[in-house]
């Protein structure tokens, strides 16, 4: 998942050099909600493998 928001993110960033400034907006906002996506599954993740090793 942290592929998929770097690769919008990169397609953000091209699109905005480029001067598609409707394409950059949509690519950079859904790279926001992937990375953001990640991170709560990331922390769910670590939070789990914790409780298990507790037991």
């Amino acid at each position: 998942m942290l592929g998929w928001a770097l690769t919008f993110l990169l397609i953000a960033l091209i699109a905005a050099a480029l001067g598609f400034g409707g394409v950059a907006g949509a690519a950079s906002s859904i790279a926001v909600v992937l990375f953001w996506v990640f991170l709560a599954l990331f922390a769910v993740s670590l939070v789990m493998r914790l409780v298990s090793r507790a037991k």
